[in-house]
């Protein structure tokens, strides 16, 4: 099978590719604006007749899109992840070569969701941002193109080689510099947040197995559970072995500001992937993501790490993904306590 991978050099392309190379059967050709691309395209600049007549030439049986942008402006955002994409469906159309498209959509697409519910494919997008915006516009081109196609909505991604910019690479860098300069505290903000993170691996799992598939039309990739930020730092803390007191600076009135180094909520392990974690007892909510200034009241050693969570989602995500299973026969395998493990240990090189 012959797969053209758009994107191979992000995220979570990165571990596309891995993926997709490990499969004999596989011939891949990685399509991007980067020197190490197999071929330099640039999909937000590129006109749809160049890549027709490059598709005419490679004749993929697989086209998969992970190219896009998470950051910027709205037009920028626009740019790269929606006029990209109709750039890629118009080009798919033109080359006649009836390849199959798997597009990598994202769950700020649906925007904010209800607390305690799992959101399933058929849930009317609502998004909360020009990010989630740009991508929601991609994935209604996609439908849109008579392809054949899949959207995975993936949720949070997490593990090796989650950007620094993100609330969990954050974190872990935030506690590796508190690690190294001794800091006995580090204040946190934004930890009452719930998203369902999933391991970049198991995405990378997904798209395979969507390569391979015959199914269209969205499709989530998730854990189906749902953990708050405050207890995935209270477990980095615990793999990185961080010695100091972590305190939170926007918990509401009343409630406690330290965090334990265990989890909270009503859920199973965090370890245990398609289990589900109610509301919780701990309250808390995005903060703004703008660190508070240091207290003369607090210890001397305090190290400040505001974690915004700029998704568009508001406090609560968490993924059915039960079409997932049924059409591409796919479950997550990998916890979150492996994902941090993995986030850690990348940061800790830096030491």
């Amino acid at each position: 099978m012959r797969v053209l991978l758009l994107g191979a050099n992000g995220f979570l392309g990165r571990f596309v590719a891995d993926r997709l190379l490990a499969d004999p059967a596989v011939h891949l050709t990685a399509l991007g604006r980067g020197d190490d691309a197999d071929v330099r395209f640039d999909l937000a600049g590129g006109s749809p007749g160049a890549l027709t007549r490059f598709l005419s030439a490679v004749h993929p049986g697989v086209v998969v899109n992970c190219a896009g942008a998470t950051r910027g402006g709205a037009r920028d955002l626009v740019r790269h992840n929606t006029v990209a994409v109709a750039t890629v469906c118009e080009a798919l159309r033109r080359s006649g070569c009836g390849a199959r498209l798997v597009q990598l959509g994202c769950a700020s697409e649906y925007g904010p969701s209800q607390q305690g519910a799992s959101t399933a494919e058929d849930a009317i997008p609502r998004p909360g941002g020009p990010y989630g915006v740009s991508k929601l516009a991609a994935t209604e081109l996609v439908l849109g193109s008579g392809l054949d196609a899949v959207v995975l909505r993936v949720f949070s991604p997490v593990g090796p080689g989650t950007p620094a910019g993100s609330p969990l690479g954050r974190l872990a860098e935030a506690m590796r510099r508190a690690m190294q300069s001794g800091d006995s505290e580090l204040k946190l903000s934004g930890l009452g947040v719930q998203r369902d993170f999933v391991d970049v691996r198991d995405v990378a799992r997904a798209v395979h197995a969507a390569s391979l598939s015959a199914a269209q039309g969205v499709v989530n990739i998730g854990t189906g559970r749902a953990v708050r930020l405050r207890d995935a730092a209270a477990v980095l803390a615990r793999v990185a072995g961080y010695p100091g007191a972590l305190h939170e600076l926007d918990l509401p009135a009343g409630r406690p500001g330290g965090l334990g180094g265990h989890l909270g909520g009503h859920g199973g392990p965090m370890g245990h992937p398609g289990g589900h974690t109610g509301p919780g007892s701990l309250g808390g909510h995005l903060g703004p993501g703008i660190g508070a200034p240091r207290s003369e009241s607090v210890l001397e050693q305090v190290s400040t790490a505001p974690l915004p969570y700029p998704d568009g989602c508001g406090n609560w995500q968490q993924a059915d993904i039960r079409t997932a299973r049924d059409r591409l026969g796919w479950r997550p395998r990998i916890n979150l306590e492996e994902s941090l493990a993995d986030i850690w240990m990348e940061a800790a090189c830096r030491i």
